[in-house]
């Protein structure tokens, strides 16, 4: 097997492993950025971590690196739209892409998403590069979180909100 077959079979098999859409957002005092990210986990609950990994080429990398902050807003069913429009399918670009929805700031100034299913606030802790990616971890400093709605996730290429099992 040659390197780019693994690599093929690799994002192949990753696209099997659902996961909740989140959109990332930061402001460096000049710019906001945000990009729609899957790459998100929690790390710790003390002190209280999450980790974003983010590709090397996307525009917000390195404005989320010198801004020192980021938000990771947990997205509902309802929001699909946002999420392309944070992916770029739509076309929308860099301040753009914060024309729809409502957005505000908790501690650190970066934007949060008003009606996510939660948003977490960060302070960068620290910022690892890993192949094509930066693993930025977040120190958590403010959290809100909302009751209702159905979780968006994105699997085998496409969109589909969770529902409760009984």
């Amino acid at each position: 097997m040659t390197v780019p077959d693994l690599a093929h079979q690799f994002k192949a098999g990753m696209r099997r492993l659902g996961a909740g859409v989140t959109i990332v957002t930061t402001f460096d005092g000049k710019v906001r950025a945000g990009l729609t990210a899957t790459a998100v986990c929690s790390l710790s609950a003390e002190p209280p971590q999450l980790l974003v990994c983010v590709n090397r080429q996307a525009w917000p990398n390195p404005i989320i690196a010198r801004a020192k902050r980021f938000s990771v807003n947990v997205l509902a069913a309802a929001q699909k739209g946002l999420a392309l429009r944070f992916a770029g399918a739509t076309g929308h670009q860099g301040e753009d892409r914060f024309a729809k929805g409502r957005w505000s700031v908790l501690a650190t100034g970066a934007p949060i998403l008003d009606g996510a299913l939660a948003s977490f606030d960060c302070e960068l802790a620290r910022a690892i590069p890993a192949g094509t990616h930066t693993i930025f971890i977040g120190r958590v400093v403010s959290v809100v979180s909302r009751k209702g709605g159905k979780a968006l996730l994105y699997a085998d290429g496409a969109f589909a909100g969770l529902t409760k099992g009984k």
